[in-house]
């Protein structure tokens, strides 16, 4: 989702979050007030140990440093991770390395929305109890709590391991959201702290004169906008289809461009829509692979499908209206197999993240 669809998402929120108060807002990243460290996430687990079947953890979902899981002259520790578990440790230790660059946040003390700038939104319940969060679907179980004015969501990531966030807002000019992330391994652990102002720093208002697009007016006001949920997804008949060339340790895994857009030309047919293969005009879904060979005898492969769109948009530094490309929907995986059955798996994983897009569009249009 671009600036301008999270713009429109902002608008649509907006009245309900001011109302509530707390956290309620649109903030936007100040990367000049917030930490960038260099190492950040869990320290590296030298002696990890899989059962038979399972995968083991993905690099880059921690770090070394001292402490944590050093060895211990013969009792060495063991942490047994299966494929889900190394996933959910990528996935949540990835989010606090590249914190959202926008937030849309509706608190309405119940219950509390939070929504990124490519529109991937979670509702998080502040009753200390424990409930399950889908993450590029991979389920997550998190504990929320409030705090006195704080709001703080604890993420479960694997036994003995959490990633806490706590949420903060102060008043002033310009108001700003404060968002501290601490990784928890045996009650300490690294710690980074976000912070956000108020208001969007994109002008996402696409203008009246420039490829049909709908207005947005100066005041702000949103009139002549659809902010219906799923608006931008109505009256979608017609997608290209782009598969990225594929690499050579990709095509070592089985992996076919042309079998790709096979499957899922057919899935998007089925789908009800009309299909251009090899298009990335207008509107279209884009696939992207990247793919490594780990032996013996294994494929772990990265992939990416994405919804894009263009659109006009009046941009903060240009004084006319300028066309940009909109991503509408995103998902992506990791998955590790044998050659043998490596180019299926992905084609499943890649085929249900279309069957989401579809499930989207035709709700929007029902």
């Amino acid at each position: 989702m671009s600036g301008r669809l999270i713009h429109w998402l902002g608008l649509a929120f907006l009245g309900l979050a001011q109302a509530s108060g707390g956290l309620g807002g649109i903030w936007s990243l100040d990367r000049v007030a917030s930490e960038f460290p260099k190492e950040l996430g869990f320290s590296i687990d030298t002696s990890a140990a899989t059962e038979p079947g399972q995968q083991p953890a993905q690099p880059g979902g921690g770090r070394r440093r001292g402490g944590g899981n050093a060895r211990v002259a013969g009792a060495p520790f063991v942490r047994r991770e299966s494929y889900e578990d190394a996933q959910r440790l990528r996935l949540i230790t990835d989010e606090v390395r590249t914190p959202p660059t926008r937030l849309v946040i509706v608190d309405n003390l119940t219950a509390v929305t939070i929504t990124n700038e490519l529109g991937q939104s979670r509702t998080f319940h502040p009753s200390g109890r424990e409930e399950s969060v889908d993450v590029e679907g991979i389920p997550v179980p998190v504990t929320t709590v409030r705090d006195g004015e704080r709001l703080v969501v604890t993420y479960h990531v694997e036994q003995g391991r959490d990633i806490r966030y706590s949420y903060s807002s102060t008043g002033g000019e310009p108001a700003r959201l404060t968002v501290q992330t601490q990784f928890l391994e045996n009650g300490d652990g690294d710690k980074v702290t976000r912070v956000y102002d108020a208001g969007t720093t994109v002008a996402a208002a696409p203008g009246a004169d420039s490829a049909g697009g709908p207005a947005v007016p100066a005041d702000g006001s949103g009139a002549g906008l659809d902010q219906r949920p799923g608006a931008e997804f109505k009256g979608l008949k017609d997608v290209g289809l782009l598969v990225e060339d594929l690499g050579s340790e990709a095509l070592a895994c089985g992996l076919k461009r042309e079998s790709l857009e096979d499957a899922l030309t057919k899935k998007l047919t089925a789908g009800g829509l009309n299909v251009r293969r090899n298009s990335d005009e207008d509107t279209y879904v884009y696939i992207n692979i990247v793919t490594e060979t780990t032996p013996p005898g294994s494929c772990t492969t990265r992939f990416d499908a994405f919804l894009y769109t263009h659109a006009p948009a009046k941009l903060s530094y240009r004084e006319q209206p300028v066309l940009v490309q909109v991503s509408l929907m995103h998902r992506g995986g990791l998955g590790t197999s044998g050659v043998a059955s490596h180019a299926a798996a992905v084609t499943r994983g890649l085929e249900s993240y279309v069957d989401l897009f579809l499930t989207q569009i035709h709700d929007a249009n029902k």
